[in-house]
């Protein structure tokens, strides 16, 4: 009685894993950006929220001041890595059809 619904069902799964492997791989090409300090500080993420690049404009460079460069950097990095995260979960979302299914993002 449940044979054919189940087979499909397992197929249509098996079917969405491997979009979302595909999309997981297309996701980690993706870049985003976030700047700290009116550009100051530039900070580059993919979809698998690793910074890429850090970029610091020379004259966010103060010896006098460490600790407003240090809030940039965070600023920025946190930035990026939130809006990778966004990125990500608004793609899985397209694919899921808002369904939240643990672990996925």
């Amino acid at each position: 009685m449940f044979g054919g619904n189940m087979q499909k069902m397992m197929k249509q799964v098996q079917k969405m894993q491997e979009e979302m492997a595909r999309l997981q791989e297309e996701l980690g090409n993706r870049t985003v950006e976030s700047t700290a300090g009116g550009g100051a500080v530039k900070v580059v993420a993919n979809g698998r929220q690793e910074v890429l690049s850090i970029e610091i404009k020379p004259d966010a460079v103060d010896p006098e001041d460490v600790e407003m460069l240090q809030d940039l950097i965070l600023a920025a990095v946190n930035g990026a890595l939130t809006q990778s995260r966004e990125m990500v979960a608004k793609e899985m979302g397209k694919l899921t059809g808002g369904l939240n299914i643990p672990g996925l993002t």
